[in-house]
């Protein structure tokens, strides 16, 4: 391992591709403490002290604590990754969206353009709504408001910090893709869970340290967390293998085809992707009270979506388990799969061609989904009820638990795979002796 290490500053391009990703990292991890001008930080940081465990809180958590600080970075990435599921939605559905998928690089182009539009669009949006919770707030200790001078001047300012925030953190997803190790927007989001690893492990000392639980009680829950993260690390490499044999064809004096091969389903992709689309709706109750901040209707309402009422679970997990499903049928149609196999005169053994090759396809699929939909959904809800009822800081739950678990995960399986990709290209010793990571792209 150590020796894989040295080799990767042995090839200059994979050592300037990691040098630049990482400086990459550090300026975003820089915006991500710049505060917007206007804001009593003090009043701003007493505020979210007690809002750790909130939807405030998990949204602070993917935006690396930016969000807490009002920097300009508070936005994060989320914007871009809600709009780009908006589009990647539309494209099952809309018939425009349908051609432009099917028209190669072309139509890739203009789904980009499209989706950057809609980023600017829904970032200014959301920065409006920010702009307005920012004024809305007091200190809980002092008093004092968060923006002491609020106003019309005040919301344009936030607008176009946190807007261009966000298309700058886009931009630099795009950057490290390029010219980077590959997987950019999905590094973006990795460095800013890791950025609250230090918090997350001071919450916790704290909390032991305070005598709140015994010490045989805490390290029962690090044990738990631990089991955890391998049968994520164990679901995240897991794949359904169905083999696929391809018949002999003779093309003028060459011979094509012959060899066996499978058809590998990861869940991890879909499950993953979505807890993404459950969150980001999830989201949308918080959205609402952030527009009648006034309102004990609207407060009353909305406070069964607190992250702390089992109602949340069970939509939370309802969603997990809906769009599970719903992203496998977009991402990996059977249909389409069937019909190139048999372009190319692929069949699976004991299958007929064509629809009887897609419905087994599909059979499978939905066989493999269901208990890993489950396991995402207990496993995106776990952290809520550990803090809840073993009174588990928020911050150590959410890092080692959740979808931020999820997440770092894949990313860093699918980070070594590129290095290691470098290296055996080169004729260097990769990181696994017994075969290739397989990684997973959370986006981008």
């Amino acid at each position: 391992m150590i020796k894989s290490f040295q080799s990767i500053f042995k090839i200059p391009d994979l050592k300037n591709r990691i040098l630049f990703t990482m400086g990459i990292m550090v300026l975003y991890r820089v915006g991500c403490h710049i505060p917007i001008p206007g804001i009593n930080a003090v009043a701003l940081t007493e505020f979210f002290a007690q809002s750790r465990n909130t939807l405030f809180g998990l949204y602070d958590m993917f935006a690396g604590g930016a969000f807490s600080r009002a920097a300009i970075f508070g936005l994060g990435i989320m914007p871009y990754i809600s709009t780009s599921i908006i589009i990647q939605l539309m494209g099952a559905v809309v018939p425009y969206f349908q051609r432009l998928q099917k028209e190669g690089e072309e139509g890739r182009k203009k789904i980009n353009q499209i989706t950057r539009y809609g980023t600017v669009f829904l970032a200014s949006m959301q920065a409006l709504g920010a702009s307005l919770f920012l004024s809305s707030l007091t200190s809980p200790q002092t008093g004092l408001p968060v923006v002491p001078n609020p106003g019309l001047g005040f919301r344009l300012l936030v607008m176009v910090t946190l807007c261009a925030g966000t298309i700058l953190i886009m931009w630099m997803g795009e950057q490290i893709t390029e010219r980077g190790i590959g997987n950019g927007i999905s590094l973006i989001i990795f460095i800013g869970i890791v950025g609250r690893f230090p918090t997350a492990i001071l919450d916790e000392v704290q909390n032991l340290i305070g005598g709140n639980r015994a010490l045989v009680v805490e390290l029962f829950i690090f044990g738990v967390f631990v089991a955890i993260i391998g049968a994520v690390v164990l679901i995240t490499e897991g794949t359904r293998k169905i083999p696929v044999q391809y018949a002999k064809r003779v093309v003028g004096r060459k011979v094509y085809g012959g060899q066996a091969t499978y058809i590998p389903i990861r869940v991890s992709g879909f499950g993953v992707m979505a807890i993404i689309f459950a969150q980001s709706l999830m989201f949308v109750p918080q959205t609402i009270r952030q527009f009648f901040p006034n309102s004990e209707f609207v407060a009353k309402v909305l406070s069964y979506f607190d992250l702390t009422s089992p109602i949340y679970w069970f939509f939370f997990g309802l969603l997990i388990l809906f769009f599970t499903y719903f992203y496998a049928a977009i991402a990996f149609n059977p249909v389409d799969v069937a019909d190139n196999m048999q372009k190319y005169g692929g069949f699976i053994p004991g299958v007929r061609p064509g629809k009887k090759t897609a419905e087994y396809i599909d059979h499978v699929l939905s066989r493999i989904m269901l208990p890993a939909a489950i396991f995402f959904a207990v496993i995106a809800i776990f952290p809520y009820f550990v803090t809840e009822y073993l009174n588990v800081s928020s911050s150590f739950s959410q890092f080692f638990g959740g979808t931020s678990l999820l997440i770092m995960v894949g990313v860093a399986l699918d980070t070594l795979q590129q290095i290691e990709s470098h290296l055996l290209m080169r004729h260097y010793e990769g990181f696994m002796k017994t075969g290739r990571i397989r990684g997973r792209r959370v986006m981008g």
